[in-house]
């Protein structure tokens, strides 16, 4: 496996698409190990890992997800946390968090949250008088909250990794987003009555009732999402489409703002992404096989168990691990390498694989907005004109609340666990 690590540590260094370096590591391996007949293999191990009927969620959901972000769902979001958090103090900062807690249920994209949010939000908050540093900080770590709270591409891909329900995987983020979302609304109160942000007049019952209404629509979509998932109407690729077809019909019916070049462009880019993600999941099984070829897995956990036999100082080092990778690789390229050695290694420790797939998510997608190379941080930079060093200091504290959480849910499993439980998972 020396060969394999090196040529794979090497390739993403220099900057080379994960996709690539991965298969050009595995080749490395079969190089090294002279055994030429494998690569025979490796067409198959792709096909039959992309050959899954629950990985039809992944492009439906980018659909949905699309479909609602051309349809400018963005406004209508603002508009709606404005009315009801907008007159306290630092109420742009509090529509910024309570935004992206919204914005999560459709898209289920950090990415996005940060670029679609970040457009809007940061140029208004300066407007307002709030620091920039602040507000891009704020939208680049809040907008983490998107892969945790469902719809999650991440926590589907790590199902079809480990085998564990889609369903208790999304009701097991809830929680957790919805913790790291009222911290950080903590922190953003805290930071306002300090340096004296505003806050807006108080909105009146007319303007409530008409923001509630026009954001209805996109509220009701997780509610779709998760209730017809729960209520046994449908399974969870059943429920993408249908999230799909309600996305579809609430833009073009309801707010009226899809066209068809939009429409056009929508489903182009919707195959675009999925074919760069389930493109990674093909080689998914290719780092499968080379794994288990190399008894990557079973060398691993004994490598992590020699430093100690204490469960806190492992998954510590485990954590601090995971944060590491995902400030350097896109989660779903982190889940890859990690999910094979991960899920030996929580057997060993007693962990459930529904807990151990939500601290695993939980820590690569806060690795998004981790200096120095977090993928969020780069966007809200490019929004907001500020060098990533002044973005990424004033990002520490937010990221510490996002960290609190994250060691309560590794340390505490109820605190993820309690709702999978509450529905019989």
């Amino acid at each position: 496996m020396i060969a394999f690590g090196s040529a794979l540590a090497g390739f993403i260094a220099l900057g080379v698409p994960i996709t690539l370096a991965l298969a050009i590591a595995a080749v490395a391996f079969v190089a090294w190990n002279d055994q030429w007949m494998l690569l025979a293999a490796f067409p198959q191990r792709m096909v039959s890992g992309v050959d899954q009927f629950v990985l039809l969620t992944v492009p439906l959901f980018i659909l949905a997800g699309n479909l609602m972000n051309a349809g400018k769902i963005t406004d209508r979001i603002i508009r709606f946390c404005q009315v009801l958090v907008g007159r306290f103090r630092g109420g742009l900062g509090l529509v910024n968090v309570f935004s992206s807690m919204l914005f999560s249920g459709v898209s289920g994209s950090a990415t996005a949250d940060s670029a679609a949010l970040g457009t809007v939000l940061i140029p208004g908050m300066k407007r307002e008088g709030y620091g920039v540093e602040f507000a891009a900080a704020l939208t680049a770590v809040s907008s983490v909250i998107g892969p945790i709270i469902p719809p999650s591409i991440a926590m589907i891909v790590f199902a079809v990794l480990s085998g564990t329900s889609i369903a208790s995987l999304f009701l097991a983020g809830v929680v957790p987003g919805m913790l790291m979302g009222v911290g950080l609304m903590i922190y953003t109160v805290i930071v306002a009555r300090v340096r004296d942000y505003p806050k807006e007049p108080p909105a009146s019952v007319r303007e409530i009732g008409s923001a509630t209404v026009g954001a209805l629509p996109v509220l009701l979509l997780p509610l779709i999402i998760l209730g017809g998932i729960l209520s046994g109407m449908f399974t969870p690729t059943e429920a993408a489409a249908v999230a799909s077809a309600y996305a579809l019909v609430v833009g073009l019916v309801i707010y009226r703002t899809l066209t068809l070049r939009a429409i056009t462009e929508v489903f182009y880019q919707t195959c675009v992404t999925t074919s760069a993600i389930l493109l990674v999941v093909a080689m998914a099984s290719i780092v499968s096989f080379v794994f288990s070829l190399g008894s990557v897995p079973q060398k691993a956990v004994e490598l992590i168990l020699s430093v100690s036999d204490n469960r806190v100082v492992i998954l510590l080092l485990v954590t601090v691990c995971l944060l590491v990778l995902g400030a350097i690789l896109e989660p779903i390229g982190a889940l890859i390498l990690t999910v094979p050695i991960l899920l030996p290694l929580g057997a060993q420790l007693g962990l459930e694989p529904l807990h151990l797939g939500v601290v695993v998510v939980l820590n690569l997608v806060i690795g998004l907005a981790t200096p120095p190379v977090g993928l969020c941080l780069f966007i809200v930079c490019s929004i907001s004109g500020l060098s990533l060093g002044r973005v990424s200091w004033a990002a520490l504290p937010p990221l510490a609340i996002c960290l609190l959480v994250l060691l309560l849910v590794t340390f505490v499993p109820d605190v993820a666990l309690l709702l999978p439980r509450a529905f019989g998972y």
